[in-house]
């Protein structure tokens, strides 16, 4: 959970565009297609999206990749099928592996797949392929298949009686984001970007090998239901050997005298990036949530799975009947913020009286909401145990739910979970440091694992740093190859 998440919103908000069917003509193709959105209208969605994303994950500061990146991004965009598109692109400051569009030219790439790239080539491949998206309007069509509302995204939460997928339930507003593309478009997508970035002279057979050093991860989602890149850009079919034809297709076409790689130039960019998780957003010691910058601190039941998401942190038992959720709550006061978002909830105030929480004010409320099967009409009723917590001139909010026959059984557990927020006294508990990646030159010729040893690098991270080089553990590495590790 992110200090800067979203303290202007609870939710994360998309407005409404009013789409009107028209034809088109598709600047890669040529043909006319049915789209519902104007360029003008794209252009200003993304435009309206672009806020909630950053906010809502947080961009990575690096002055130089954010140089490199915007520079290189507007040479393609110059030589791609919509030169005259103004293009934007951010870092997200997320471990997740993943990169994606929206529409308008509004490019985004995780610290996470720039941590796991090894050459400017691959890097440029994916630019490549994502502002294939936009230039072929996947992007837009995708958008425009959806009704874009307001979304409360604790929401999901209320209206389900089975928490399980919590994550999905959690992060309905970001699915819009992150809709699946079909193979077709992949496929397309893929062409693109071997042709833009051949154009800008960059070897694209890179961008085949980092498509299957992907499929070679584990690539279950992470942090809070965002997917990873294979999750929303499927693999279309044979991915590896049709970009690395069409790459070969393309270099002999432009007959360039050198086709840039640049992978020392690269790693020194991502040298001291963060790698994986940043504890300074928050972190778990066995069942205690510390959050060092906002110095707050809480437990959940044991057994209990926890999840901090870039959205909110999110603890539920594993059978799914329960969930905890713990978010900001917006208002000029702490009554206001109870008030708006209780009635933003839609839900039935039982009671709701001011209490104290290890001497912070709080307003406590229980409350009921009827919900109904769309497909059956069944009707089934929630019951919702709020804590709302005024702490550093911030509001926070605990939700607790469950079905309403359930409510007795798990409301003492969620209760100490609300009445164990507090501030951090514990000083260790507050300098904690992330990892980062960093870049060594190799002295002497060895195999991957001994250069691994030589580094002090935990044998049981063997594998994971390897994949990380896109190297196999017995590969023979040069002496002055520069390799990539983790460490303080």
């Amino acid at each position: 959970m992110k200090k800067n998440l979203i303290p202007i919103k609870l939710a994360l908000l998309f407005t409404a565009m009013l789409l009107i069917p028209s034809c088109a003509v598709n600047p890669v193709t040529g043909k006319k297609q049915l789209m519902l959105m104007s360029e003008s209208q794209e252009i200003a969605l993304g435009a309206q999206y672009d806020p909630s994303v950053t906010a809502t994950f947080g961009t990575y500061q690096d002055a130089e990749l954010d140089a490199f990146i915007q520079g290189i991004g507007n040479q393609m965009g110059l030589i791609s099928h919509r030169p005259k598109l103004q293009y934007h692109f951010k870092i997200l400051d997320t471990p997740v592996i993943n990169a994606f569009a929206v529409p308008g030219g509004y490019i985004y790439l995780t610290r996470g797949i720039l941590a796991q790239l090894n050459n400017e080539a691959e890097l440029i491949g994916v630019i490549g392929h994502e502002m294939g998206h936009i230039t072929a309007r996947h992007t837009a069509s995708q958008q425009t298949k959806q009704t874009i509302g307001q979304v409360l995204l604790i929401g999901g939460m209320i209206a389900s009686q089975k928490f399980a997928s919590i994550a999905e339930q959690a992060f309905q507003g970001m699915q819009l984001l992150f809709l699946k593309f079909s193979r077709d478009n992949e496929r397309e997508a893929d062409r693109l970007g071997v042709e833009y970035s051949s154009k800008v002279s960059y070897d694209a057979h890179k961008m085949a090998d980092f498509f299957q050093v992907l499929n070679k991860m584990s690539m279950a989602e992470e942090s809070g239901g965002v997917p990873t890149f294979l999750s929303t850009h499927p693999d279309p079919g044979d991915r590896y050997n049709s970009v690395n034809a069409t790459a070969t297709e393309w270099q002999q076409k432009l007959s360039y005298p050198d086709w840039k790689v640049n992978a020392d130039n690269y790693l020194k960019m991502v040298d001291g990036i963060i790698y994986g998780e940043d504890p300074r957003q928050g972190y778990v010691e066995g069942t205690t949530f510390y959050h060092p910058e906002m110095k707050f601190q809480f437990t959940y039941p044991d057994g209990w799975q926890f999840q901090n998401s870039p959205i909110q942190v999110q603890m539920a038992p594993k059978d799914g009947n329960a969930m905890v959720a713990f978010t900001f709550a917006m208002g000029n006061t702490l009554q206001a913020a109870a008030d708006s978002t209780l009635a933003g909830l839609g839900v039935t105030v039982m009671e709701k009286q001011a209490i104290k929480v290890n001497g912070l004010p709080a307003i406590a409320a229980v409350s009921t909401k009827v919900n109904q099967d769309q497909s059956t009409g069944a009707q089934s009723t929630i019951q919702i145990l709020s804590y709302f917590i005024e702490f550093n001139k911030n509001y926070f909010v605990f939700h607790g739910v469950t079905a309403q026959a359930n409510f007795n059984t798990y409301f003492p557990l969620m209760k100490n979970t609300m009445n164990s927020f507090a501030q951090v006294t514990n000083p260790a508990k507050l300098v904690v440091k992330p990892d980062y990646l960093r870049i060594k030159k190799v002295t002497k010729t060895a195999v991957l694992s001994d250069v691994f040893k030589s580094y002090g690098v935990p044998a049981d991270k063997y594998k994971e740093y390897a994949l990380l080089n896109n190297m196999e553990l017995t590969s023979q590495v040069p002496a002055g190859k520069l390799i990539k590790i983790v460490a303080k």
